[in-house]
């Protein structure tokens, strides 16, 4: 429970005032269910040219790890100020004084470095693509002050995950090229999809603090519609990498089941009713990824 007067607790985060409780609610650890998966599902394409090996498998786990904490942790430490005037997210870490703006510095830096040293051990390759995958993912805590879609620069930074997970074990690009691209461009649209949908409930906020995203510009219908077409494409780009690669029994059951998981999560949220966006949000994305991950990665260990 909260104290008079206090900001409630954020969605998806653990309750405890331990340094392990503070770390993992500052990114948001839960959130890890959403791509993970998907660069699991990178390696498992790549097992289908190249033998994985466990250092490999460790490795990818290790770098995706490093990338998303070096990212939401750069991502509280820019967003700081904002996050103490908006009543959702004032009882966040830095705002709270639970953790200090040095100290999360710090642990960005040492994110980044660990990132880095992950993506050597792996191959040349990964090594070079590091820093612009870092780049990536830290310039997305400044495009919500300049565009709208900043939703799709989020989704690009995590669709990283499956194109890192197959180079991780190839150490090439495959062919055709356009596979990884498409495999990229479906994480990018669905994470896209679901962010426009969880921006929904700063509407207010965003528009007063001249911050840009797609509910506080086109108003909370056309949003919905925006995130549906984003989904759409999402699971269209699924069934594209199928065909790029291959496509297995397993794959196709998958996108299947994205499409309808999909397809229940947007009756979820409807215009004038946020009541289930955080089941929306969480609960089935979580539960899209870990079961596409689980379906394909069945398939492969039962080949």
């Amino acid at each position: 429970m909260t104290g008079a007067g206090a900001a409630p607790r954020e969605g998806q985060t653990f309750s405890g005032g331990s340094a392990v409780v503070r770390w993992a609610n500052f990114v948001k650890l839960p959130h890890t269910v959403f791509a993970l998966p998907f660069a699991v599902v990178g390696v498992v394409l790549a097992s289908y040219r190249a033998r994985v090996t466990w250092e490999q498998a460790i490795l990818v786990v290790v770098a995706f790890t490093a990338a998303r904490f070096a990212a939401m942790g750069f991502n509280r430490v820019a967003d700081r100020d904002i996050d103490a005037k908006n009543p959702r997210t004032r009882a966040r870490e830095i705002p709270a004084g639970a953790i200090s703006v040095t100290s999360a510095r710090v642990a960005v830096v040492l994110a980044c470095a660990l990132f880095v040293a992950a993506a050597w051990r792996l191959n040349p390759l990964c090594l070079a693509l590091s820093p612009f995958a870092l780049a990536w993912v830290l310039a997305y805590s400044y495009t919500k002050r300049f565009t709208a879609w900043s939703h799709l620069v989020l989704g690009a930074g995590l669709g990283i995950a499956p194109v890192g997970g197959y180079l991780a074990v190839t150490g090439a690009w495959p062919a055709p090229w356009w596979g990884l691209v498409a495999l990229a461009g479906a994480v990018m649209t669905w994470v896209a999809g679901f962010d426009v949908l969880y921006a929904l409930q700063d509407v207010d906020f965003d528009r007063r603090e001249g911050l840009r995203s797609i509910p506080a510009r086109l108003g909370e219908p056309a949003a919905i519609a925006v995130a549906r077409a984003l989904h759409a494409a999402s699971v269209a780009l699924l069934a594209l990498t199928g065909i790029a690669f291959t496509a297995t029994l397993g794959w196709s059951i998958g996108v299947a089941v994205v499409a309808a998981l999909l397809l229940w999560e947007h009756r979820l949220v409807r215009v004038g009713d946020l009541t289930r966006l955080d089941a929306a949000f969480f609960t089935m994305n979580g539960v899209i990824s870990l079961v596409f991950c689980g379906i394909v990665l069945t398939e492969r260990v039962l080949a």
